[in-house]
């Protein structure tokens, strides 16, 4: 189970743990709050049963389970027979700022049961202590904002496979069939030449070598495409600094079949040695669709 990132949080209440597990769920983790410790050897056999369907786990113990927290050692056993071996990530804050914090957001402390507030912290501090000696990595976060938090996790965590994390959408479409709503950036290639007008070229998509070739061929094709993974490779690392799971980039001609598609193919095959690209031609099929019920509902009924 070597290709298993099994990430077990753990902290202290306002450290930052929340923030953290939302930003390993927007990174594509499968992730599960406030497990029973107990369960973590009935989490990992799901995982070996998903045949690597499940590569990337984020699972949070920590004082909330109370009584079942002491199970922890046993638990992080089973992983380790099962051949999973879980870094512990732990987060702590001053108890000033932890205090702060809960006054701020007036939320109740999980242990908070009897005595003050500061009580609270400092027996959950004690009853953490053992769990956070054999921690991988420690977040001090009380001087940490949620934003930067998110990308000292990314820098010390979700980078260190060397791979980025942010995910490009290439999503192509028509102008004359609207915008995309959920575009980030938005090019329009309409300037380039139509391969429309070619009658061999017109039944065929983007996604043809012929046409791809004959876009490409026009020499502001070329310069475009290079002008625009520039930019992309500028953006992609700020984007992702600030945690952004994905980026959608927006490619329009005028009927997002030809020019679109050929140019969203290439610029994929140009970031896709950095980047996770997906590609999604949402108009390359839209004039075979309308034609098809425009036929269908002139057919006499049967």
């Amino acid at each position: 189970m070597e290709d298993v990132r099994f990430f077990l949080l753990s902290g202290l209440s306002g450290a930052g743990k929340t923030v953290a597990l939302r930003s390993l769920e927007e990174a594509g983790f499968f992730c599960v709050d406030n497990l029973p410790p107990s369960l973590l050897g009935k989490l990992g056999e799901l995982v070996i049963r998903a045949e690597g369907r499940i590569r990337n786990v984020a699972v949070v113990i920590d004082a909330r389970g109370r009584g079942l927290l002491a199970a922890w050692k046993e638990g992080y056993a089973d992983l380790l027979r099962l051949g999973i071996r879980p870094t512990i990530l732990f987060f702590e804050a001053s108890d000033e700022v932890l205090i702060r914090r809960y006054k701020e957001t007036r939320r109740r402390h999980p242990i908070a049961d009897e005595g003050s507030l500061l009580d609270a912290v400092r027996r959950e501090r004690a009853l953490l202590e053992e769990l956070r000696a054999k921690a991988d990595l420690v977040f001090d976060t009380t001087h940490l904002r949620p934003e930067e938090l998110r990308e000292t996790l990314f820098r010390h965590v979700l980078r260190d496979d060397g791979r980025t994390r942010v995910q490009v959408h290439l999503l192509t479409f028509g102008f004359k069939y609207g915008l995309p709503l959920d575009a980030d950036l938005v090019f329009d290639v309409r300037f380039l030449r139509n391969p429309h007008y070619d009658p061999e070229l017109r039944p065929r998509t983007g996604c043809d070598s012929q046409v791809r070739e004959y876009v490409m061929a026009d020499p502001d094709a070329s310069e475009f495409v290079s002008r625009v993974e520039d930019l992309l490779r500028f953006l992609l690392p700020r984007y992702e600094r600030e945690g952004k799971p994905e980026v959608v980039v927006a490619i329009g001609c005028t009927g997002g079949r030809h020019r679109s598609v050929a140019i969203a193919e290439e610029l994929a095959a140009r970031l896709s040695d950095t980047y996770e690209v997906r590609r999604f031609h949402r108009d390359v099929r839209r004039e075979e669709d309308e034609r098809a019920e425009r036929s269908s509902a002139c057919a006499p009924p049967e």
